[in-house]
């Protein structure tokens, strides 16, 4: 393909010297006159490893060449890849200034093509920025319609720094977001020659995977630092936790626990969490991360409570007492909260859980039951048509088979929120609420 790489920092470089490496035709776009006479000679205007071998590499067989020029750059090309700057602003915003004018420039180019012409975004921005900034100043100063006249993604980078050349050839995946099959499919011929999949995803969940993953990168980081700040001060060696820690790929380093829903309880998770940060106050030890997280919780909480008043339903059905499927445990049950919260703001509830109904009569939580949460054990229901048909509102707190049947019961004027996901994906009519998606 036809390239072009608009702003040669340290992703554009690596872009344009991989993609050149890759076969494409490359002409990077740079307002320094330096970096772009750096390259035309074949050198690099940064320092990474490997990178001034591909750059001569590219150089000796014409497939990368570099210009000021932005308007002859995007003309002579099929796909103009964007990856200028997005620094923080004092606040913190981004300053999507550099993005701009990047993408007033490729606008003002296209005004006078012909040609369907697709522009990549490769820098890292907030999800709604290319609705909201990119797509606007491109129809803008080309005078035509994003989707019709030309197409719009964005492809955000993985690369770290030293081993990013390493990083753009043997990535995880690729990702592409874009709402358009066209589109998606010529921005993937870009790395045909790799070997990972291909991932295609719409354009705000793309933007959001990348702050996603840096910011769980950081908060890896933080977290395995109050590990060991802890472990100093007992006297373990902080490393071999860790490197024990990491050998659990079930639960630990693994899709567990990572599908947004509502909140944690049970037996052991909020009360290793207080012993942990009543034994870091013992210490003397900072742990703002750990001690965070219970408060995050609740807050999970207080968003379900927040949602359940704003519909103005005061006939509730809870589906779901225990803390997970599965189990009829009580201990520390966010949807035992819920319950009563919700008691406390005056609604009236009806609550199924097959589970509990059968520790009610016999089990090692009949006691709990009967001792903890009478008022709540008698709101318990035999049927699960019983809370339903009595309901205005109902709230899926587990996830079981039997609620699947729920998503014919759409559509019929009541209203449901799904804590669990149970019903994500089934047809509604807009009665139907998930509590983060």
């Amino acid at each position: 393909m036809k390239v072009s790489v608009i702003g040669l920092g340290y992703v554009g470089c690596v872009s344009a010297a991989c993609l050149a490496e890759a076969g494409h035709d490359v002409i990077g776009v740079d307002v320094s006159e330096l970096k772009v006479n750096m390259i035309g000679g074949g050198h690099s205007p940064i320092i990474e490893p490997g990178i001034s071998e591909l750059m001569l590499k590219a150089k000796e067989s014409k497939r990368l060449s570099a210009t000021t020029d932005t308007a002859a750059a995007v003309i002579a090309s099929d796909l103009s890849l964007i990856c200028v700057g997005t620094p923080s602003q004092p606040n913190g915003s981004l300053d999507l200034a550099y993005i701009r004018r990047a993408c007033q420039q490729i606008g003002e180019a296209l005004a006078s093509m012909d040609s369907y012409h697709v522009v990549v975004i490769r820098s890292t921005m907030l999800p709604g920025s290319i609705q909201g900034t990119v797509i606007p100043a491109l129809e803008s100063a080309s005078g035509k319609r994003a989707g019709k006249d030309f197409g719009v993604s964005i492809n955000p980078e993985f690369l770290r720094e030293g081993s990013s050349i390493y990083d753009f050839n043997h990535p995880p995946f690729t990702l592409i977001g874009a709402d358009d099959d066209r589109v998606a499919k010529q921005v993937s011929q870009l790395y045909a020659q790799l070997d990972a999949p291909v991932i295609t995803i719409g354009i705000k969940e793309a933007e959001m995977v990348k702050y996603t993953s840096n910011c769980f990168h950081a908060l890896k980081v933080s977290f395995a630092n109050e590990i060991g700040n802890l472990c100093k001060k007992l006297g373990a060696d902080s490393h071999k936790v860790m490197d024990v820690f990491c050998q659990d790929t079930k639960l630990n380093i693994s899709p567990a626990y990572f599908k947004p829903g509502f909140a944690f309880g049970g037996s052991c998770l909020p009360k290793d969490l207080r012993a942990i940060n009543y034994k870091a106050k013992e210490l003397d030890v900072e742990v703002p991360v750990l001690s965070s997280i219970l408060p995050s919780n609740r807050q999970q909480v207080e968003r379900t409570v927040d949602m359940v008043l704003s519909t103005g339903r005061k006939n509730v059905g809870i589906l779901g007492l225990s803390f997970k499927s599965g189990t009829d445990d009580l201990r520390e049950s966010p949807m035992v909260t819920l319950v009563e919260t919700l008691l406390g703001k005056g609604l009236k509830l009806t609550i199924y859980d097959r589970d509990v109904q059968m520790a009610r009569l016999v089990g090692a939580n009949k006691e709990y039951i009967e001792r903890e949460i009478p008022h709540i054990s008698s709101l318990l229901k035999r049927e699960l048509d019983e809370v339903i048909d009595s309901s205005e509102l109902v709230i899926i707190g587990k996830k079981e088979d039997e609620f699947r049947q729920l998503g014919a019961k759409l559509n019929n004027g009541r209203l449901f929120i799904d804590l669990v996901g149970m019903l994500k994906g089934v047809e509604h009519g807009g009665g139907y609420e998930g509590i983060c998606w």
